[in-house]
């Protein structure tokens, strides 16, 4: 399921902070690891989970390649899993509301 590889992915505070770098523009692994003073190899990994869970993108220029953040990804998956919990949610938020006028009545 896509929301599992995007929660796994978003489970990791390194993987969150990449999320965070590339929300604003497009960097190499390189730049990406420089960052986080880690090697490539391990910056790939995560950038891998990213790319799997598809909240990053990458395209070709020249001999690099550059990652960006696939913002409606994210956004689309969240607001998904959002609607799955509000079915539960709405029934609680009218039983506390009714729960809070009684309350208030007596």
């Amino acid at each position: 399921m896509k929301a599992d590889k995007i929660f796994e992915a978003l489970a990791s505070s390194a993987r969150r902070q990449v999320l965070a770098y590339l929300s604003k523009t497009e960097l190499t692994n390189s730049e990406l690891a420089a960052r986080f003073k880690m090697s490539a190899p391990s910056m790939s990994r995560h950038r891998s989970v990213l790319e799997n869970a598809g909240l990053v993108t990458s395209r070709r220029v020249g001999k690099h390649v550059l990652y960006k953040l696939t913002p409606e990804s994210l956004v689309n998956t969240l607001t998904g899993f959002a609607f799955e919990i509000c079915p539960v949610a709405g029934p609680l938020k009218r039983e506390s509301r009714s729960v809070a006028k009684q309350k208030s009545s007596a």
